[in-house]
C-alpha cells in the first residue's frame, strides 16, 4: 500500500468542532474553502429518472426544491463513471463530456438558493444492470436492456442475481481513470463536492468485505491488498481536486455479518482515508449481502460515525432514520457526526431544513424570498 502523505485541509482539526455550546445543527461548518450554511446536508437518493445518464428537468426540481428549502449542501444521486457502473439504465452518468451541462444546470441552482452542489461518483459492481424498484429491481439481462456486471470476483449477489465478470487488472485500471475522468467533468460542472461512493454493496465495498473479494492478488486477501483501490480512487481524486474543495468518501461501517467488512477496519480504513486528505467519512452500514440481519432502529447508525469520528479523527456524516430536527441536532451537539446526510425526510419534507429553523431557533429568515414574505406574514 502507498505510504500516503498527510495533505494540507485548510480546517481545524475535527475534534475543535465540539465543546462550544454554540455548535448545533444550524451552525455552519467550513471544509477547506466551502462552507454549508448549516450541517443538514441532503443524502445522494437514486431517482431511475434518467436516459442514457442524462439529467433532466426532474433531477432539477428534484436537487433544487431542496436547496431551496434550506439544506447545507445537496449531493447529487450515485452517477456512473461507466454504463456498465450504473445501477440500473436509468441512473445518471459523467461517462463522456455531454453529461456536464445538464448537470451544470443543477448545479448552478442549487448555488444560487444559498446551498453547496455536491455529486456521489460511483460504480455498482456487481449490483448493476437491475431494473427500477417499482417494477421490482430485478436483474437486467442483456436482450432486456441490461448487461453483465463486472466485480471483484465472480460471485452474484444473491442466488437470483447472475454471475458478475471478474475484473482484471486491465479492468481495474479502466475503473480507476473512469473515477478520475467523471471527477474532472464534475468539477467542469461546477459541483463543490465530490463523494466516493463506497458503500452499499458496490464495486469499492465489494473489494473491501471478504465476502464479496476473494482474489488471491494485490487487490485481495489482506486488509491492505482489498482496501487498496478504495485509497487509490481516492489519492487521485484528492489530486486531481482544488486544494480548497472538500473529498467526501461513502462508506459501509459493517456488513451486519460475521466475517465480513466491520467497523474495526472501517475506522483503519478511515485513518488511511485522512492521510490522503479526505476530508469527511459519510458513514453508512450494511447492503453487501440480502441475508444480513439488520437491526434497523431510529437513528441505528449513528454509533458507528462517532467511532470513527473519534477513532480516527476525521469528520464524520451521520445517516438513517433521522426524521426529526431535534434528533438531528442532538447528533451534533452530542458529538456523534459533524453532519447529518438526511435522505427519506427530505422526500418527505423538502423543507425539512427550514422547519429545524424554526423548530430550534423558533425563526423563519432562511426561507426562500419568493416564499418568505407569504410564510412571515402568515407567523
Amino acid at each position: 500500500m502507498t505510504d500516503h502523505s498527510t495533505q494540507r485541509s485548510g480546517q481545524a482539526d475535527t475534534r475543535q468542532d465540539y465543546g462550544v455550546p454554540e455548535v448545533d445543527l444550524l451552525t455552519p461548518l467550513t471544509l477547506r474553502g466551502v462552507t454549508f450554511r448549516n450541517r443538514i446536508a441532503v443524502s445522494p437518493m437514486c431517482q431511475y429518472s434518467a436516459k442514457d445518464g442524462f439529467a433532466n428537468d426532474w433531477h432539477l426540481v428534484h436537487l433544487g426544491s431542496r436547496a431551496s428549502g434550506g439544506a447545507g449542501l445537496v449531493i447529487a444521486e450515485a452517477t456512473a463513471v461507466t454504463p456498465e457502473g450504473r445501477i440500473s439504465p436509468y441512473d445518471l452518468g459523467l461517462w463522456s463530456d455531454d453529461h456536464i451541462e445538464p448537470l451544470a444546470r443543477i448545479a448552478r441552482f442549487i448555488e444560487s438558493q444559498g446551498a453547496v452542489p455536491g455529486i456521489q461518483i460511483a460504480h455498482a459492481g456487481r449490483k448493476a444492470s437491475t431494473d427500477a424498484p417499482w417494477n421490482g429491481g430485478r436483474a437486467l439481462p442483456p436482450e432486456q436492456g441490461g448487461w453483465r456486471p463486472v466485480a471483484p470476483s465472480a460471485v452474484p449477489f444473491s442466488p437470483e442475481s447472475p454471475t458478475p465478470t471478474a475484473l482484471s487488472e486491465d479492468g481495474i485500471a479502466h475503473v480507476i481513470a473512469a473515477f478520475e475522468e467523471a471527477t474532472r467533468r464534475a468539477l467542469k460542472a461546477g459541483f463543490k463536492v465530490i463523494e466516493i461512493h463506497g458503500a452499499h454493496g458496490y464495486l469499492l465495498h465489494e473489494f473491501l468485505s471478504p465476502l464479496s473479494n476473494h482474489r488471491t492478488d494485490q487487490w485481495g486477501g489482506s486488509f491492505e491488498n482489498r482496501a487498496r483501490l478504495t485509497l487509490t480512487v481516492a489519492e487521485r481524486l484528492r489530486a486531481i481536486l482544488p486544494d480548497d474543495l472538500p473529498l467526501f468518501v461513502r462508506i459501509s461501517a459493517t456488513d451486519w455479518v460475521p466475517g465480513g467488512w466491520d467497523d474495526t477496519q472501517s475506522v483503519e480504513l478511515a485513518k488511511h482515508l485522512k492521510r490522503i486528505g479526505v476530508d469527511l467519512i459519510d458513514v453508512s452500514t450494511g447492503a453487501l449481502t440480502p441475508t444480513a440481519q439488520i437491526p434497523v432502529a431510529k437513528g441505528f447508525q449513528v454509533p458507528f460515525a462517532r467511532r470513527i469520528r473519534e477513532e480516527a479523527d476525521i469528520r464524520t456524516g451521520a445517516v438513517g432514520l433521522i426524521t426529526d430536527p431535534q434528533q438531528a441536532n442532538d447528533i451534533i451537539t452530542g458529538g456523534d457526526a459533524n453532519l447529518v446526510l438526511i435522505a427519506r425526510e427530505f422526500l418527505r419534507d423538502p423543507y425539512f431544513a427550514l422547519r429545524a429553523e424554526r423548530e430550534l431557533n423558533g425563526g423563519e429568515k432562511s426561507w426562500p424570498l419568493q416564499y418568505g414574505y407569504a410564510v412571515k406574514r402568515r407567523s
